[in-house]
């Protein structure tokens, strides 16, 4: 790799960093960001879940877009829209304010990562291409795990407020640097004489039937009439995107795809395994805080055991695949299906102590598990993409991870905020519940990596793209 690819995979691997980080960051937060704007419940579930919403409903336009015109100035315009957006939520006194600033950063996010791919598929080649995406794969789970840590560390120098807020401001220096690097160093594109197609009322349906179940799990009036709306959207938008294909346009649910029993089951298993993880992280370090009275540097810091395992994972995750293929993810998530249930019980049986020391423990074996869940399963499912869908199809992975996140972190934390009671006794219940929705769908990702690993002709390591995929 030469050395001007070289500075465009660190221009991308910063920006990725960055939006990635800035979902799980904001963990510990939270009890500041409520004291400090005295927010509702309503709106701190929007904080938290918005971003990853307009995040995904982002992405699929974005990367047409960019395949289209050319990823340069859609780059720069996400990350200086990401940007803005945290400045505006640093320094709002009104939790509404944070809310649509948080929205406009997963605008931006979701505008950024499918330029970042697509980048990685125009200036890579063979072995560099596949470092390249491996190596987002493992920036996005790092930035998961260390998130929350630096977020505490933040807190425990500046205090509550203005702590919160300069958590908010975080991405500023990426953005700074990423911004005028990307001016100069990468490609600008030619756009292309042939219209891009958007399927926009597709992405409306979807993103309508993802508002309809999110909407009454932040206590909007009108209940699970939403939900019902939700199905009619849902059902809509399959309808839509058959017609759509009919036509002969490229529809967000391209038939190829969907054909493919080893895409659609590994975008499951990400889909339910994604949400879980986020949702569980989130619920536990507002648990620490509220529950315990811990402050959020020490709940930040129950997330360092999981960091580092999450870490040491990594490093051998390619070399489980090459061995085991599907089978070790299968292995990894029943590891963490077990951890969850332990944490459960913890929560149902333990003194306070005993469940500090439970919940750490656990932290560490999910932390090791999720090493050898997050890349292995991407580039398994990738693997089989069709000819000419790279680009689409991990946009759609990406899409059904933010969805799925959206409603699970609004789900957990809604369940969490609306059970607390004064007192750990009803902390204690409301953790319980919110720790068995999220068992839930780390169940349902094992069960659809297990039916995957049973695909007629799988054989775990037997298949050459899961082995070079792995070795590359």
């Amino acid at each position: 790799m030469d050395r001007s690819r070289r500075l465009i995979l660190a221009v991308c691997l910063a920006a990725g960093w960055t939006t990635l980080l800035d979902q799980s960051i904001l963990n510990v937060n939270v009890p500041a960001m409520r004291a400090s704007l005295h927010a509702s419940d309503a709106a701190l579930q929007w904080i938290m879940a918005g971003y990853s919403l307009t995040f995904g409903l982002a992405l699929v336009p974005a990367g047409r877009l960019g395949d289209m015109y050319g990823r340069r100035a859609l780059f720069v315009g996400g990350m200086a829209l990401f940007g803005v957006g945290g400045i505006v939520a640093a320094c709002a006194d009104r939790d509404w304010l944070v809310a649509a600033a948080r929205l406009a950063q997963g605008l931006g996010a979701g505008t950024v990562n499918p330029q970042i791919i697509g980048l990685f598929q125009d200036v890579f080649q063979g072995r560099d291409r596949v470092r390249a995406l491996g190596a987002y794969a493992v920036i996005g789970g790092l930035s998961g795990s260390v998130g929350p840590p630096l977020g505490g560390l933040i807190l425990q120098l500046a205090g509550p407020d203005p702590g919160w807020r300069l958590v908010m401001l975080t991405n500023l220096p990426f953005v700074l640097l990423t911004v005028p690097l990307a001016l100069r160093l990468l490609p600008a594109g030619r756009p292309q004489v042939r219209r891009a197609d958007l399927d926009l009322p597709g992405l409306l349906l979807l993103g309508a039937a993802t508002l309809g179940l999110i909407l009454p799990l932040v206590g909007t009036p009108g209940g699970w009439r939403w939900a019902a709306l939700a199905a009619l959207a849902a059902a809509a938008f399959v309808a839509w995107e058959r017609h759509y294909s009919a036509t002969g346009r490229t529809a967000l649910l391209l038939p190829a795809l969907t054909r493919s029993r080893g895409y659609v089951l590994g975008t499951l298993v990400a889909m339910c395994y994604f949400g879980a993880t986020l949702a569980l992280n989130l619920v536990l370090s507002i648990f620490l805080q509220d529950g315990l009275g811990f402050s959020a540097p020490a709940a930040a810091a129950m997330a360092l055991p999981g960091a580092v395992g999450f870490a040491a994972a990594s490093t051998a995750s390619a070399s489980m695949v090459a061995r085991y293929g599907r089978r070790g993810i299968s292995v990894a998530l029943a590891v963490t299906a077990a951890c969850v249930a332990a944490d459960a019980a913890a929560v149902a049986l333990l003194s306070d102590r005993g469940l500090i020391i439970a919940l750490a423990v656990g932290q560490l074996i999910t932390g090791v598990a999720g090493g050898l869940v997050n890349a292995p399963n991407q580039a398994l499912t990738l693997a089989h993409a069709p000819a000419g869908a790279n680009g689409l199809s991990a946009a759609i992975l990406q899409l059904s991870q933010r969805l799925s996140a959206s409603v699970s972190i609004a789900a957990v934390t809604g369940i969490f905020l609306g059970g607390a009671l004064a007192g750990g006794a009803g902390y204690r219940v409301a953790l319980l519940h919110g720790v068995l929705l999220c068992l839930a769908l780390v169940v349902l990702a094992l069960l659809f990596a297990v039916a995957d690993g049973a695909r007629p002709g799988q054989h775990g390591t037997r298949e050459p793209h899961q082995l070079e995929v792995a070795r590359s």
